[in-house]
């Protein structure tokens, strides 16, 4: 699989070479990272014998409509455990899950913490995976993103962190002399560090950081600095973004070349990892594109 790589040309990131990887036009539904969050876990669900499988996210999960897809696309059933109490509303994202035949079960927020009890609920021949697909196997298929390209030009590689997954795959799959930097998109993602480190390779990896300076808010905030930036950006690069992950990460981007974290000899990766749909909760012509 080849992926595109964009140049970002504008003057927003101060003569600083940034480059995007692409990732998010590798498919319109199991978009950007998703498709390799989910490859091996789907692949041993299918070596299991299990006709189901089992995931969590929220109203707006990028991982929800993604495994709803990915699932009909390899003749598995798929069940979606949602956060928050059913309501007359349902976001386009559920609507788009449920139309690729994903089953979903609505839970509390308390109840959404407590695994095992709702493990419990349901037959023993559910294949689970974790919200986010959090975990070694969706780790591993992470590490694979930068095999999409030549990538061992850059010096820094950066990307949006909500549980980790794809961060920690980004640096067991970076040379080590290369320097990941993950951008928590959470408020108060005070686990994010332990989780990554525990999902890293023990063997060579690279350098990493995380940084926790532009979560706007928390998950899904989107003040209207946020969203003038969006369609800075879009017109200045034409650059798709969406309000929960990726506009935070360029933003943060931004930021960086303009209060010298990186100098003039370095090379910048930033992984697009795609899921724009959380962009239809917008009213509409909120953004440009």
């Amino acid at each position: 699989m080849n992926v595109a790589i964009q140049k970002l040309q504008s003057n927003l990131f101060n003569n600083i070479e940034v480059e995007v990887l692409r990732t998010d036009e590798i498919h319109l539904i199991v978009s950007g990272n998703k498709w390799f969050k989910l490859k091996y876990y789907i692949q041993d669900c299918i070596k299991k014998g299990k006709e189901t499988l089992a995931t969590f996210g929220g109203t707006y999960s990028n991982h929800i409509v993604a495994t709803a897809y990915a699932c009909k696309s390899a003749g598995l059933k798929s069940i979606g455990i949602i956060r928050g109490e059913a309501t007359k509303f349902s976001s386009h994202t559920l609507k788009d899950a449920e139309s690729y035949g994903m089953e979903l079960h609505f839970v509390s927020r308390e109840m959404f913490k407590e695994k095992e009890k709702i493990y419990n609920q349901f037959n023993k021949d559910v294949y689970w995976v974790n919200e986010g697909g959090l975990g070694a196997l969706g780790s591993k298929g992470a590490s694979e993103i930068l095999l999409t390209a030549n990538t061992s030009i850059y010096t820094h590689i950066i990307c949006a962190c909500g549980t980790g997954t794809m961060c920690s795959g980004l640096i067991s799959g970076a040379l080590p002399n290369q320097k990941v930097i993950g951008i928590s998109i959470l408020k108060g993602n005070n686990d994010l560090e332990n989780v990554v480190n525990s999902l890293v390779s023990k063997n060579n990896h690279a350098s990493y950081s995380l940084l926790h300076n532009y979560h706007f808010g928390g998950y899904a905030k989107h003040p209207l600095e946020l969203i003038q930036w969006m369609n800075e950006l879009h017109k200045k690069e034409n650059l798709p973004t969406d309000i929960v992950y990726t506009s935070k990460l360029f933003y943060a981007v931004k930021d960086l070349c303009n209060t010298n974290y990186f100098t003039s000899q370095d090379k910048v990766l930033v992984i697009h990892s795609g899921g724009l749909q959380g962009n239809l909760s917008l009213p509409k012509n909120t953004l440009r594109f």
